[in-house]
């Protein structure tokens, strides 16, 4: 019997009983023991939300009340958040979807939960619209991390279960939401210390994004999985015996890398599936004393690396020194059995109830307990004061601010000392400014260079791991335009760009005085209308930069005849005119542009799509729509910043032949021989038919790199051309790559 024929009534009551199983499923995750009043206040959560949304199914079809249901179990299992977010996860939604106000939350469950809903809230009205979620947006969601961080760690599971539930949507917004997911969220739960639920919204999202890519190698990995499983058990078996030979108490994980990692590596390294080195990882949970957890990590590293050889340059110590996060642990990567390597990270149970559940562990661990690392919780609690201090000053401008968030969540960490030997943490790639702007704006702003181990170096010198770092200042000093050039710090860089703005109004507040004396002498009203016409004129970009321009006299008042510019008529700047005008990599009538098969567009060059490729379309100012592959690396940011601006987009029947040929790229890597070009170029115009653009070849001590451009009709095609190189060279390594205009 199908769902359709089922009785109502029946339906209804199965639904119910589904709903209660769900509830008593996120009561027994709950980690902690419940008081009796918890125990109510969960469930009045629970009436709350089922009374709300009694009429609400999801896409799937399901209720609606399955969703808040996960939501709240993601939190209280998954992060190991407490009655309070439990409680925020049942009714996140409530406010948004129903008639119960803010002020029905504070009545029912006090201030805090009424708090946390409100941001929430607020997130849902900028998010959840059909338009993107564009950098404004992202700024209003990310000023709730002032008022309470678990808006954005409820947000966190909420975007989790959504990912999870992907499927039911529309193509156009799975790649919306994905490409919002790993530019923002992802990272987010990475900086908050939640590695597992980062790695999975990592890899749900390309499996929406780059759908292809993520298919070839989890097939891959699945293949290889009990090979895999036998190797690690292998693996493990003389570390066990030696551990147990030493009294230590300890969990052994084995792990395969995450596939958006393995793909991460594959792009970065121009490297195909079978040259990622490291897929295996295994981890060693220590049940230590928190007064020995240094030493019995080190002795456990100790007696891996006695087994096996560990690589030196990718040894890594988060113990003595956490990140920022409050991560610790020991990573190493050592040289297994059959020459595989093999990474190992080492740490207490402690230790990975933090990297697991993040900031959650880190609230649990930071009431002075003894031996527990108090650099691992000044870390976490500098790192959101940081945060905190960007989101309290942002920039005017929402991109510049989102750029400047996102560097705080993306960057890896040095450490560097101060004269008096306090460890400062920056961004790798920080320079003697920024250390002088995370020292004080004031020290940031009045810098005019430092000592850097007793050296002298200028503000755009970059510091090192372990560099001493004294700052020299004077008072005559004050922040440049070029100093944006030097800093990667978001304090800095709010800093520095707050200066130059006030300045900037300030000067512009000169040159409207000198502009009004101007429109005086020749008679004429100073209008805003007038003065649109003279940023039109100048091709400036509003009447700040207009007024600016004249106090610094790149636009000289005294030599404008201002009568005779407004009574022209001036046509609009270049980038403000829109055409349909394909360019000459227009390919006609291979591609249907949302429902309409003659819309005219154009392959962008920074990606070149061919046919078979997954792809979007992106409505660009002045050039018409642009068709991208969904793995361009210009993707994420275009479908995540610019959502409302994405058009669906596909193929036409790819298996009906035509006469347009597209660009693609080639890369070999093979051992250098006589004759390589002319055996290439008889494979791939002779035997395949394939026409070349161009062909590169550079030798290396015996080796070569060689890359090729080709016109090819589709994926399938460039596939056989692959295959085909491949069948008659077997020692080389052939894939596709990107080609760069």
């Amino acid at each position: 019997m199908s769902e359709q024929e089922i009785p109502v009534a029946v339906r209804e009551e199965l639904e119910r009983k589904e709903i209660l199983k769900r509830y008593k499923s996120l009561l027994r995750s709950i980690r902690h023991d419940l008081t009796n009043e918890q125990k109510k206040t969960i469930r009045s959560a629970f009436d709350l939300a089922l009374d709300a949304h009694k009429d609400m199914r999801r896409k799937t079809g399901e209720p609606y009340i399955y969703h808040p249901i996960a939501v709240a179990k993601i939190a209280a299992q998954e992060i190991g958040l407490g009655t309070t977010s439990i409680v925020c996860g049942l009714i996140h939604d409530v406010v948004e979807d129903s008639n119960y106000t803010i002020e029905d939350i504070k009545r029912k469950f006090g201030e805090k939960t009424s708090k946390i809903v409100d941001g929430l809230t607020k997130i849902k009205e900028v998010f959840d619209h059909t338009d993107s979620m564009q950098a404004e947006n992202f700024r209003k969601m990310l000023l709730t991390l002032s008022d309470d961080v678990r808006v954005i760690l409820v947000k966190l599971c909420d975007r989790l279960h959504n990912m999870r539930t992907l499927d039911s949507m529309s193509r156009k917004n799975q790649l919306k939401i994905a490409s919002e997911t790993l530019f923002l969220y992802a990272p987010l739960a990475h900086r908050l210390g939640l590695y597992n639920v980062k790695s999975e919204l990592e890899d749900l999202s390309i499996k929406y994004t780059q759908r292809e890519a993520y298919k070839e190698i989890s097939l891959k990995l699945n293949a290889k999985k009990a090979a895999r499983d036998r190797y690690i058990r292998k693996f493990i078996e003389p570390i066990k015996k030696k551990l147990d030979e030493a009294n230590i108490k300890y969990t052994i994980k084995g792990r395969p890398k995450s596939i958006y990692s393995i793909l991460k590596k594959m792009n970065q390294q121009d490297i195909p599936f079978e040259q990622v080195f490291d897929l295996f990882a295994i981890r060693i949970i220590v049940d230590s004393l928190p007064e020995k957890e240094k030493s019995d990590c080190w002795t456990a590293y100790s007696i891996v690396t006695d087994i096996y050889k560990p690589n030196p340059s990718r040894t890594r110590d988060w113990i003595t020194t956490p990140k920022s996060n409050g991560y610790e642990s020991l990573h190493t990567t050592v040289m297994g059995n059959d020459g595989k390597w093999v990474e190992v990270q080492i740490r207490t149970e402690r230790m990975d109830e933090i990297a697991e559940k993040g900031y959650a562990a880190h609230w649990k661990y930071k009431d002075g307990k003894d031996g527990i690392n108090n650099e691992a919780q000044s870390g976490v609690d500098g790192w959101l004061a940081r945060i905190k201090d960007i989101l309290d000053n942002p920039s005017s401008n929402a991109l510049e601010f989102l750029d400047d968030f996102k560097l705080q969540l993306i960057h890896e960490e040095i450490f560097v000392f101060t004269p008096n030997g306090d460890l400062k943490k920056l961004p790798k790639g920080a320079s003697t400014l920024d250390f002088a702007f995370e020292i004080h704006t004031q020290v940031g702003s009045k810098c005019i260079g430092a000592k850097v181990n007793n050296r002298l170096v200028p503000l755009s010198h970059t510091l090192s791991n372990g560099d001493q770092v004294e700052i020299l200042t004077s008072e005559k000093q004050h922040p440049r335009d070029e100093w944006l050039q030097y800093v990667v710090t978001g304090k800095a860089i709010a800093r520095i760009r707050n200066y130059l703005r006030e300045s900037k109004r300030e000067l512009a507040e000169k040159g409207k005085e000198l502009l009004k004396k101007r429109f005086h002498k020749e008679k004429l009203e100073f209008l805003d209308d007038n003065i649109q016409k003279l940023v039109r004129y100048f091709k400036v970009q509003s009447s700040l930069d207009l007024f600016y321009s004249v106090a610094k006299e790149l636009i000289t008042p005294d030599k404008l005849e201002i009568s005779n510019i407004l009574n022209k008529k001036i046509a609009p700047t270049p980038s403000a005119v829109k055409t349909n005008t394909p360019n000459s990599s227009t390919k006609k009538n291979e591609i249907v542009v949302g429902d309409e098969y003659d819309l005219p567009y154009s392959l962008a060059k920074c990606c070149n799509p061919i046919p078979g490729d997954d792809i979007f379309g992106f409505i660009t100012i002045g050039e018409g729509v642009k068709i991208h592959r969904t793995s361009c690396p210009n993707a994420v940011s275009l479908m995540s910043n610019y959502g409302y601006r994405i058009i669906k987009s596909q193929w036409k029947d790819t298996m009906v032949k035509t006469e347009s040929r597209f660009l693609a790229g080639v890369k070999i890597i093979g051992i250098d021989d006589v004759g390589i070009v002319s055996s290439l170029s008889e494979i791939i115009s002779k035997n395949m038919g394939v026409n070349m653009k161009a062909i590169t070849i550079e030798s290396h001590e015996g080796t070569f790199e060689g890359m090729i451009s080709v016109f090819v009709e589709d994926t399938k095609h460039l596939d056989d051309l692959i295959a085909n190189i491949k069948q008659k060279h077997p020692m080389m390594d052939v894939f596709r790559m990107e080609l760069t205009s």
